[in-house]
């Protein structure tokens, strides 16, 4: 960073750098946009920041970020008390929210199992969901994780465990994505979807 910007400056790039997506480059376009905006922009953000910290907590229940506990999904008497969704991380529950596809509740895992990062059961929520499971008011648990080595071995690990809760355990689908066209997916995706295969 140049010789002519302040502490201030330098504290808030090397922050926002750390944020994912933002490198060092990213980080100091933000910061400049940020403080020739500061009536717009910088001073909402701090706020907004400010308030996220100090209100911002982990539902106890499922494991989401909400300002209240149990979170409003958990609250939701709507939602139907005997499906589970398991996923990675909350970013995975919003991305279900988005899409409007499931109305049951939801497991926030915590992290995936990761030998080489040394993730182990005692690492994440899995005490946990195998309590939730065994809730007789539980009848399916949808282990929504990612297509990855670690995602997998993780949902083989659950779909175990959970063999003795009594619940039906199933895992998203893979394989051809909407508006995919096959020429452009790679090997793994085409024979997922090929042994995934349904009725027309």
């Amino acid at each position: 960073m140049a010789a002519s910007a302040g502490p201030e400056i330098e504290r808030l790039i090397a922050l926002l750098a750390k944020l994912p997506g933002l490198g060092p480059r990213s980080a100091r376009r933000a910061t400049l946009m940020l403080l020739k905006k500061r009536e717009q922009l910088l001073a909402p953000l701090s706020d907004a920041l400010a308030a996220a910290a100090e209100r911002v907590r982990t539902c106890a229940a499922c494991g989401s970020l909400d300002s209240t506990d149990p979170c409003a999904i958990c609250a939701d008497a709507s939602r139907d008390p005997a499906i589970l969704c398991v996923v990675e991380e909350v970013g995975g529950l919003w991305a279900m929210e988005r899409a409007s596809a499931f109305r049951g509740r939801y497991h926030v895992l915590g992290g995936l199992l990761s030998a080489l990062d040394g993730v182990g059961p005692d690492s994440l929520r899995v005490g946990a969901l195998i309590s939730r499971a065994s809730d007789e008011a539980i009848v399916e648990v949808v282990l929504a994780l990612p297509a990855t080595v670690d995602g997998q071995t993780t949902a083989h690990y659950l779909a175990d465990r959970l063999a003795g809760a009594g619940v039906k355990v199933s895992m998203l689908a893979r394989g051809v994505p909407v508006g995919g066209e096959l020429d452009w997916l790679d090997d793994g995706t085409i024979a997922q979807a090929m042994r995934a295969r349904r009725p027309a």
